[in-house]
């Protein structure tokens, strides 16, 4: 991500001719989305198919998103949180609306899965479409690792999680994601918790699993993996499927070493990235167009092209280049899937003890 710092890069406006564009259509619609997370062309197709230009900003955090809508005016008219925790709290905070279905018919052309998945945060559907979704999972530079050591156990937690295993990888570089909403539940679904415990006790296992390997960590990033993976600046990353997949392109393309995405075999976490319009959007119908727009199968296979993403649309992925539809690192198997985990919407107490031990984490103290 793309999927997920404490900052916002600023995009482009992107600026389209506007002859077959009415002056009623002459618009621009603000849209805020996660780093390397669009399709090449979707911005211009959108603004030459509709005439409403688009301004086009970008964040690598949740924690950024979440600054900007819930101070509230933010000028921005779609939005793409995370279901959980991000959407969860929108919602229950009244930071988005209520999407007009009337006004969106490629919203009938989402995976009833997938959608059903969706309503654990979102019931009946009622405030999102989904955009993309993917995993959490390992990058790995396999040639920089077995340099170090040779019987890694490249296929398990353990090539990160064990103090012992991290310790002998430390000189090639080890990466966290920059997200305790993500890090957190993978370690304790590592120790055979659940991932979504709210048990101070759990907690407490967790804290001092990722405190043994602290000191072996060289740092916590999060839309970076990519180009850290790419040019084999750390040899292992704990990150989001599609990113270690645009690094292994990367990579590929500039002659580097290979890069693979791993799904340990103790299971990962399944993330649904969503489109919302944030309550006080300035033009709601605008933002309208636009999902409904990049629900379109054509336009949504663009999308997962660039990204590497799987979405929600399945009548995009057979548009899909057949070496993308058929990597286990974009669209998981069945039996990969029995072993993932999702997450739920925690009370704001433990949430709060979650922000409390992952800044004890990062510190090492």
């Amino acid at each position: 991500m793309t999927r997920r710092y404490t900052y916002c890069l600023l995009g482009t406006v992107i600026t389209a001719a506007l002859s077959a564009a009415t002056p009623s259509e002459a618009e621009m619609i603000s849209i805020f989305n996660w780093n390397d997370y669009t399709g090449k062309t979707t911005q211009e197709d959108f603004t030459r198919t509709t005439g409403i230009e688009t301004n086009y900003d970008v964040y690598d955090s949740l924690e950024t998103l979440e600054q900007k809508i819930l101070a509230g005016r933010s000028g921005y008219d779609i939005i793409v949180p995370s279901s959980e925790p991000t959407l969860s709290r929108f919602i229950r905070t009244g930071a988005v609306r209520k999407l007009d279905k009337g006004k969106i018919p490629n919203l009938a052309k989402q995976d009833p899965k997938l959608l059903k998945q969706l309503e654990a945060t979102d019931p009946g559907n009622q405030y999102a479409a989904i955009y993309q979704w993917g995993t959490v999972g390992i990058g790995i530079v396999p040639e920089k690792i077995k340099a170090l050591y040779p019987d890694a156990p490249l296929d398990s937690w353990d090539l990160l999680f064990k103090p012992e295993n991290a310790k002998k990888l430390a000189p090639c570089g080890i990466t966290l994601l920059d997200s305790a909403t993500d890090v957190i539940p993978s370690a304790l679904h590592y120790l055979g918790l659940d991932p979504n415990s709210q048990k101070k006790e759990d907690l407490a296992k967790a804290e001092k699993l990722l405190l043994s390997i602290r000191p072996f960590i060289k740092n916590f990033v999060t839309g970076q993996n990519i180009n850290n993976l790419a040019g084999a600046d750390t040899c292992i990353a704990m990150a989001y499927n599609g990113d270690v997949y645009q690094a292994a392109n990367r990579a590929k393309e500039a002659g580097g070493l290979k890069v693979e995405f791993v799904a340990p075999k103790e299971g990962v976490q399944v993330w649904i990235d969503t489109i919302a319009v944030p309550s006080d959007a300035p033009d709601p119908e605008g933002a309208y167009r636009y999902i409904n727009f990049v629900l379109d199968p054509k336009n949504m296979a663009g999308i997962s092209a660039t990204t590497n993403y799987a979405n929600g649309v399945p009548a995009s992925w057979p548009m899909l280049d057949p070496e993308v539809r058929a990597n286990p690192a974009v669209f998981p198997t069945e039996e990969a899937l029995s072993r993932t985990f999702t997450l739920k919407a925690l009370p704001q107490d433990v949430e709060r003890q979650r922000t409390r031990s992952w800044t004890k984490i990062k510190t090492g103290k």
